[in-house]
């Protein structure tokens, strides 16, 4: 873009038009100049301009007016003002206006030729951005991104209903590895709030102590590290998204300051003495029953109302099928150009074996399987030599997922059960009772061997009644 860009210099004195003109198309650029706005406007309306040099002082129409109109025609172009008279409340009015910059007359041709020329590499950039934006839309539309099965399409359905709300709060509930954080995206990219930004922070990532000063920010001398004033992410967000993932982790003493934000649009930092009015969407997901843990006394009754206006329940990828080859191949299709690899497809062995397996880390894990078989292919086909073995009949376990129920503890012990009639539950909870056995009870190599995070095991240890 910083060469052959289309230049439209908008000046009524012939002589310096004439002579940046020069200047310009030796740079490589196609340059026209106009005498007065009204040409301006026609040129605007009839040609594909990159970036106007726009006089502040025309006859008839000023630069002011000119710029407010171009801009309604096409908000694309970059537009410079020059004028004689230099003023600064006049040079922060035109940048309010939409310019891209204010320059004075009259300027040495290299330096104006510097400053077109960082703003034409501005202009390249934003639009290879907008291009690649379009292609990943393009490449992963929502149905592609999250499956195509009925039950997906009704999760597709609810996140364009709440996309075009302004700021509805929406809680979305699902097993880990579902796709949370996906559905967080989707709303946010959907939404009149797409061009701003998109914050998100897992509540249980950061220490109690840091979380309220990360979410709501603290000044300067609210206690003894606060050297200097710092901005919360509820400010840095303001008039986009914030996503709260895992809110379950966060600690009752906190949960009162984000029903106020939710209610009221506006939060105090730590120390400070004034309300600070923001508008954002907050989207918070959880991957436990926040219903439960109201009435353990763990979770906010009132909270848990103001974030479930609209609530997206996820569907374990166990429960749709259908979904799990597409996405696996979507996998695969990304992993061959991050990997620059020329994996065609999958076999139908392995293709049955994907279908087969409960995952239940769900698609987190079916797409860390796919990128490990990936990994392995040295062909173009992945067979089942590249899958893991607890997709194997006979060589690994199929983990299933708890149910929410919650017994009374029982000490660790194995149970001999080996029947066609035993369920997933009963499933789950013998292979993890093995897995601790033979490691001891050590928490951590049992989460690893399961694939599942140390909460996650802790969660089924509770649900299970393992002690």
């Amino acid at each position: 873009m910083d060469r052959n860009a289309n230049i439209l210099i908008v000046e009524d004195d012939s002589t310096l038009s004439f002579g940046m003109k020069r200047a310009l198309e030796k740079d490589g650029h196609n340059v026209r100049t106009v005498e007065t706005g009204e040409k301006a406007l026609q040129v605007i309306n009839s040609q594909l301009i990159d970036l106007v040099l726009l006089d502040i002082r025309l006859p008839q129409m000023d630069g002011f007016e000119v710029l407010e109109r171009l801009k309604e025609i096409d908000p694309q172009p970059i537009v410079i003002m020059v004028t004689a008279f230099f003023d600064v409340p006049e040079a922060v009015k035109a940048i309010r206006a939409g310019a891209y910059d204010y320059f004075p007359k009259p300027f040495d041709n290299d330096a104006i030729r510097q400053k077109i020329r960082k703003a034409l590499e501005n202009l390249r950039l934003k639009q290879e951005v907008d291009i690649l934006k379009q292609q990943q839309k393009e490449k992963f539309p929502a149905n592609m991104l999250f499956g195509n099965s009925p039950e997906i399409r009704e999760v597709q359905k609810i996140i364009n209903l709440v996309a075009t709300t302004p700021r509805t709060s929406v809680l979305i509930q699902g097993e880990s590895g579902t796709g949370k954080e996906l559905v967080a995206d989707a709303i946010h990219n959907a939404s009149n709030r797409r061009d701003k930004p998109l914050i998100k922070i897992n509540c249980s990532a950061i220490p109690e102590q840091l979380l309220e000063s990360e979410l709501f920010g603290h000044e300067k001398g609210a206690f003894t590290d606060a050297k200097i004033t710092k901005k919360g992410i509820f400010e840095l967000a303001n008039s986009g998204t914030i996503f709260l993932d895992e809110i379950s982790s966060m600690k009752m003493a906190l949960q009162p300051k984000i029903l106020r934000v939710l209610e009221t649009q506006s939060f105090r930092r730590i120390g400070g003495t004034q309300d600070i009015n923001v508008d954002i969407r907050i989207i918070a997901a959880t991957n436990r029953d926040l219903e439960e843990m109201v009435r353990l006394g763990e979770f906010r009754e009132d909270l848990l109302y103001r974030l479930k206006v609209m609530v997206i329940d996820l569907p374990p990828l166990r429960n749709r099928e259908s979904d799990i080859l597409p996405l696996a191949k979507l996998f695969l299709e990304a992993n061959n150009k991050e990997f620059n690899k020329s994996i065609q497809k999958i076999s139908p062995e392995a293709e049955k074996l994907l279908s087969q397996y409960s995952w239940p880390g769900n698609v987190r894990e079916l797409k860390n399987v796919m990128e490990r078989a990936a990994i392995l292919c040295s062909g173009t086909i992945i067979t089942p030599d590249q899958l893991p073995l607890e997709l194997k009949p006979g060589k690994g376990k199929s983990i299933a997922f708890a149910s929410s129920a919650i017994s009374q503890p029982t000490p660790v012990t194995t149970v001999d059960t080996d029947s066609a009639n035993q369920s997933l539950e009963d499933m789950e909870k013998k292979h993890i009772i093995d897995v601790l056995n033979k490691h001891d009870g050590n928490k951590s190599k049992a989460a690893r061997i399961l694939n599942i995070s140390r909460s996650t095991l802790r969660e089924k240890l509770k649900a299970y009644g393992i002690s």
